[in-house]
């Protein structure tokens, strides 16, 4: 379990990795998100106005957190696969003196992640929020990954050690 904070726009959020299987509570999830492997590389893909960055995004409505997760790396990353999940971060707004009771987010909420054995490649269209794609060395991730943090090596380190 490793703790960091990060700055969100103007917000200090601290975020905690709790390598878990079990899911918290649904309403709390406020994102799904994972990494996805094909034959030892990982996917990233370039989000419109973001950059270089995993698949991932919010759960809608009637979709379970793995249904989520999967239309998301579908939509973004053009694969298909099966997942594993890994755990999930805990994001506490407790410390930010921005967050309110009209917020779209819970005060502590959570960000699900899975590791996703890719088995089917389909043909980049682009359609959505992501321009391109690309299968990196996971070791490289930091190189393309503009916020890259403990807690997402964290995280990718313990996905590689599952099959």
């Amino acid at each position: 379990m490793t703790t960091t904070y990060v700055k969100w726009g103007e917000a200090k959020v601290k975020l905690t990795w709790k390598p878990e299987k079990q899911c918290p509570q649904y309403n709390l999830i406020t994102s799904v998100h994972g990494f996805c492997f094909y034959k030892n590389k990982l996917l990233l893909v370039n989000l419109n106005h973001r950059g270089w960055d995993f698949p991932g995004g919010h759960i809608e409505l009637n979709e379970t957190p793995v249904e989520g997760f999967k239309r998301e790396a579908m939509e973004e990353g053009y694969v298909e696969g099966k997942c594993h999940i890994l755990g999930y971060i805990v994001v506490d707004h407790n410390e930010n003196p921005n967050w309110n009771e009209n917020s779209s987010y819970p005060k502590v909420g959570y960000q699900l992640f899975y590791r996703m054995d890719v088995e089917k490649i389909h043909s980049f269209e682009g359609e959505y929020e992501a321009s391109e794609r690309l299968f990196i060395d996971p070791m490289e991730v930091s190189n393309y990954y503009h916020d890259w943090h403990e807690l997402y090596q964290e995280i990718l380190n313990y996905a590689s050690t599952i099959a």
